[in-house]
């Protein structure tokens, strides 16, 4: 037993002696030193340093991962396009959802050094995978942590914007969660932005100092969108949803843009709405003020607001700021199908480049060139069609026409144009001149519905393209 005992004593103070060792090179994590779950605290410290210094680890051929809506680290993104030119590095992979700045790695001058890889396409990388410089992958954005999860994409560094860490030494994501914490633990690497503008969140966003290796310390405001008001148009829309599809009650899901956004600002007189999206923005901070959205009828996480990431102006930052009223969690488990079936009056509001008569819904592509991605259309249009309390509101919205006059609802979709969201999948189109209400509708049943709420100057030749197509003229009736 003595011997035993003598013998743990000496395994004990090795795997001390390796933590000091480990904690003084921070060259590397072995069995003792490092497990993937960010929360747990470790005995070891970042290095604080400069971007450029931190950079230097990043070699040809790594896959790097950069976080992203209002958390994307621009300094750090900056810093690496600098870097990757003066070292004369090859093939590196930036892969990413929606980030937001000028993704200067992205331009054509760095072709050969990097090459990015969207699971969500923004506006600064579109010319680039356009130009073949880039690269997009086509997934639900429930199932983008599946592939760090799997092995399919595999970081060698994280490029990550976090706050200063608390008395207990954690940091929060503040403002993305959505992939990130399944991007961290399966990379080798990570430097951290560290920035006092970040909000704290609460949730999954939490990461403790000492799993990350190198962190910069920064002061800038963090990207911003919206504040603009809505137009004519998108204020229609916003009053037809509110006025017929919201109900007292339900469970709001609001995909990207300023349509969801006109809903938010028409729901002013509604009661006890909940929020459970992959995403939010301003126009939820005055429904809550306005005490609308109080999370009282939710199922899941009630009384609370919850999403994965977000992005909008320095009032919704300030909102989120170490606000318990806001939980910041997993896409995987924000945009899960079962979990948001269990939600009451589950109401998924998204919108899409055009529709065309039969109900196929385009919203990742004009054409055959990418635009954006499926994101979370999918994910809750399904979910609040299999609502467990049947009263589930699956909602397209769109204007009827773009601002060159040509028509969003059309007779087929542009050749090359991608299905987000299929025929079966849609029940409620909406554009400012109504709503078309699709779910167990006859293909002649659905050309009707959709003219009537398309814009006037094209719905006589709406008419004659179904004929063409169908062989029969649009109906009401069977």
């Amino acid at each position: 037993m003595a011997s035993a005992k003598i013998k743990g004593l000496a395994k004990y103070n090795s795997v001390l002696s390796q933590f000091a060792a480990i904690n003084s090179s921070k060259k590397f994590r072995n069995f003792y030193t490092y497990t993937p779950e960010p929360a747990q605290p470790l005995p070891r410290k970042p290095t604080v340093c400069s971007a450029e210094d931190a950079l230097k680890c990043i070699q040809s051929n790594n896959v790097v991962f950069a976080q992203g809506a209002a958390a994307t680290p621009v300094h750090l993104l900056d810093a690496m396009a600098k870097y990757g030119a003066q070292a004369k590095l090859s093939n590196v992979t930036v892969c990413h959802m929606h980030t937001e700045g000028e993704a200067k790695y992205t331009q054509k001058e760095y072709e050969g050094i990097f090459r990015n890889c969207s699971f969500f396409m923004g506006g600064n990388v579109r010319k680039a995978i356009a130009e073949g410089r880039g690269d997009a992958i086509p997934i639900f954005l429930h199932e983008i942590p599946k592939l760090f999860s799997r092995g399919i994409v595999k970081p060698d560094v994280a490029l990550i914007h976090v706050t200063p860490p608390d008395a207990h030494g954690y940091c929060s994501l503040g403002t993305s969660v959505d992939c990130v914490r399944e991007a961290l633990t399966h990379s080798k690497i990570i430097i951290a932005q560290v920035n006092p503008n970040m909000p704290r969140t609460f949730g999954d966003s939490l990461i403790h100092e000492s799993h990350i290796d190198f962190a910069v310390n920064i002061n800038t405001p963090l990207p911003s969108h919206g504040g603009k008001p809505p137009s004519d148009v998108e204020t229609k829309i916003g009053q037809n949803i509110a006025e017929n599809l919201v109900d007292d009650g339900a469970t709001l899901q609001m995909g990207i843009g300023s349509i969801p956004d006109a809903v938010l600002s028409a729901l002013g007189n509604h009661k006890d709405l909940g929020i459970h999206s992959e995403m939010f923005a301003d126009g939820v901070v005055d429904l809550v003020e306005k005490g609308c959205i109080t999370n009282n009828k939710k199922t899941l996480h009630k009384g609370r607001i919850v999403g994965s990431f977000l992005i909008g102006t320095q009032k919704l930052y300030d909102f989120v700021d170490n606000n318990p009223f806001i939980e910041m969690l997993r896409i995987d488990y924000v945009n899960n199908t079962q979990v948001v079936s269990k939600l009451p009056k589950m109401t998924a509001i998204n919108s899409c480049i055009e529709v065309d008569l039969t109900g196929q819904v385009c919203s990742d592509s004009i054409g055959t060139r990418m635009y954006s991605g499926f994101g979370g259309q999918v994910d809750f249009i399904r979910g609040a069609a299999e609502g467990f309390d049947g009263l589930g509101k699956p909602i397209i919205a769109l204007p009827s026409a773009t601002k060159r006059n040509e028509s969003k609802i059309v007779p087929i979709l542009k050749p090359g144009a991608g299905v987000v969201t299929s025929r079966a999948h849609v029940h409620y189109v909406v554009t400012e001149y109504g709503i078309a209400s699709l779910f167990g509708k006859t293909l002649r049943q659905r050309a009707y519905e959709l003219i009537q709420i398309a814009h006037p100057d094209h719905r006589e030749s709406l008419e004659k393209s179904a004929f063409d197509r169908l062989k029969v003229m649009p109906a009401k009736h069977r």
